[in-house]
């Protein structure tokens, strides 16, 4: 088990490195960005790769150490297209964290007591979301679509989603 977890802590270190790199890049520009990670963590990565590749020639076979190695050295090429882009992140952590509400109800609404219930609640979820991915206050959006809705043409309906609503001025 010491093993195990001082390979990945070694591991983790070298991550770390390449996570540093975009500390220092995280206000540049796109180009700026591709330069100081060709510059920077181009040579992190090739250092992880190898010890990679290293380790997993020291591990037992089916171990769960080789199972996480094998997987990272199959996505290899995937996990690192990042450092020749500077518009492309290094993790998709930002949309991890969008759609984590969704992953996390998943088994909920398993129990919103029928199919059409289960609509329901995805659309109401689908609108706040997207009222928050706009740039509104969820509750506002809501409580001005749902007091405006009986009275909107149907023709003008489209006027109401999130990317074209417009917050009433203050009276």
């Amino acid at each position: 088990m010491a093993n195990k977890s001082q390979l990945a802590e070694q591991a983790l270190h070298s991550i770390g490195g390449l996570y540093e790199v975009e500390r220092q890049a995280k206000d540049m520009s796109d180009e700026d960005r591709r330069q100081l990670r060709q510059e920077m963590a181009v040579p992190i990565a090739a250092k992880l790769h190898e010890w990679m590749l290293a380790q997993r020639g020291l591990v037992l076979e089916g171990s769960a150490t080789a199972k996480a190695l094998d997987y990272n050295l199959r996505r290899w090429v995937a996990l690192t297209r990042y450092r020749d882009n500077g518009a492309v992140p290094i993790d998709n952590n930002a949309v991890e964290n969008q759609i984590r509400p969704w992953a996390l109800g998943r088994s909920n609404w398993l129990f919103a007591g029928s199919l059409r219930s289960g609509k329901r609640a995805a659309a109401i979820m689908s609108l706040i979301q997207s009222a928050r991915m706009n740039g509104h206050d969820p509750y506002a959006y809501l409580k001005d679509v749902l007091t405006r809705l009986p009275t909107q043409k149907a023709s003008e309906v489209n006027k109401l989603l999130p990317f074209h609503w417009q917050q009433p001025k203050a009276v």
